[in-house]
């Protein structure tokens, strides 16, 4: 077997290179040793549905090249419809209730007609309502080679389906922190990308005020590739920014040291590609978690009405909680949210960057008590989620563990530039730093 393409940019490259017949023996090649590695964790269930003789059908009737993603092995949050395949949210109820989809959701339309070859639907937080990748249906998500450690949620299969080979990158959603989450704990590039780009059609919505798409992926250079996926006009801008915000250490006193260590370098890196640090008054970010959580517990609650009792208690909990929320109460949440959008974009108007971490801790344990680790991380992710800010989650490393990844946010649709300057920052780490 060739040795394992980890870079969509060398895989390109690769194929660009190649002759025809060449070209399609490496897409199938690679097509089947990416399945081959699927389902690598402990729980063997990083996909909640697979059947390799359908993507092996499809890499055989792939059309010549005519996107950056042809022949790419990418794998698919099962929460969003591919026709043939039943979509589960991550419960069984929803998978057995909805049955099969009759046809692609958008997403999955583009996928294919750009040539992805499409590996499986990947394992989720219940409903994509959670940050742990705890799942009492189908199976804790633990991180294949790092056993006894969750993956993080709820973009969970994503994160795993990453790490054990079988996508080169993975569709993840974002609500909360569902990409950003999983690629801090599991050491990868995570793209969050602004609200409202991409197409929701035949995909499952939590809370559509906040939900955003995006991407898990390793290599922080094929950033700019996968953020035209869902804007494939996106300028090809070069670095513009001259500073960034970092928020005062008072912030910060719940993080480990490993984390502390990561922002510590984040900030060095960047400011070592010319950018100019300045600290920033978060403190009225206090009020985020008040109106984020139950903004997205009632949008959720209308979603999955007549539902919860089909749910585990803690998500039924908050679900039973959004819809006891008066109109009138939510109707007031919303104000303080739209101010609470304008305060952050008058934040990135000045700085041009903010820079935080993803999450306040390296690990997150299976089997350990997390009914107080949503809070804690939320307190971390709400912000940039009440925002609807593009973000970048950039990852580091000590004795090649996962030591913390950051947050790297950008104005609402300055994706391009800040998907450019992350590309930067890793072709830096590459020379500076050894890769694990």
């Amino acid at each position: 077997m060739h040795t394992i393409i980890s870079s969509i940019r060398a895989m390109r490259a690769a194929l660009d290179a190649a002759s025809e017949s060449a070209a399609k023996m490496l897409i199938a090649e690679s097509s089947n040793a990416a399945l081959l590695r699927a389902n690598r964790n402990t729980a063997k269930n990083t996909y909640l549905w697979r059947d390799p003789a359908w993507t092996l059908s499809e890499v055989e009737h792939l059309r010549p090249p005519s996107s950056p993603l042809h022949g790419i092995p990418i794998s698919v949050k099962d929460c969003f419809d591919l026709a043939g395949a039943p979509t589960s949210c991550g419960t069984r109820y929803y998978r057995d209730l909805h049955g099969i989809a009759p046809r692609d959701s958008w997403l999955v339309d583009q996928l294919r007609s750009a040539g992805a070859v499409i590996t499986g639907k990947t394992h989720l937080h219940p409903l994509a309502y959670g940050i742990t990748g705890e799942n009492p249906d189908f199976g804790d998500c633990i991180q294949p080679g790092n056993d006894g450690a969750l993956t993080g949620g709820s973009s969970s299969g994503a994160a795993a389906s990453v790490l054990e080979g079988s996508a080169m990158a993975a569709i993840g959603t974002d609500t909360g922190g569902s990409i950003r989450v999983p690629a801090a704990l599991c050491g990868l590039a995570g793209y969050r990308a602004s609200l409202g780009r991409g197409d929701w059609r035949g995909g499952a919505h939590l809370a559509p005020s906040f939900d955003t798409m995006g991407w898990l992926y390793r290599d922080l250079e094929d950033g700019p590739l996968l953020g035209s996926f869902f804007d494939p006009h996106l300028p090809q801008l070069q670095n513009q920014f001259t500073s960034f915000a970092v928020i005062d250490e008072n912030f910060l006193t719940d993080c480990e040291p490993a984390v502390l260590e990561s922002y510590r370098h984040c900030r060095q890196e960047l400011q070592s590609l010319g950018l100019t640090p300045i600290t920033a008054d978060v403190t009225w970010w206090t009020e985020a978690m008040e109106i984020f959580a139950p903004i997205q517990a009632s949008e959720a609650a209308r979603i999955h009405a007549g539902h919860f009792d089909h749910f585990e208690s803690s998500i039924r909990q908050r679900l039973e909680w959004g819809a006891s929320l008066p109109a009138q109460e939510v109707q007031a949440l919303r104000q303080r949210h739209e101010v609470f959008r304008n305060r952050m974009d008058t934040l990135l108007a000045q700085h041009h960057l903010l820079l935080m971490p993803a999450a306040p801790v390296v690990r997150l344990n299976a089997g350990a008590d997390h009914s107080q680790t949503r809070a804690r991380l939320l307190r971390y992710t709400s912000p940039v989620s009440l925002a609807g800010m593009p973000t970048v989650t950039i990852p580091y490393f000590s004795s090649g563990r996962p030591a913390g990844g950051m947050q790297l946010v950008a104005a609402r649709e300055d994706d391009a530039s800040l998907l450019h300057l992350s590309a930067q920052l890793g072709r830096l780490q590459k020379t500076s730093r050894p890769q694990p």
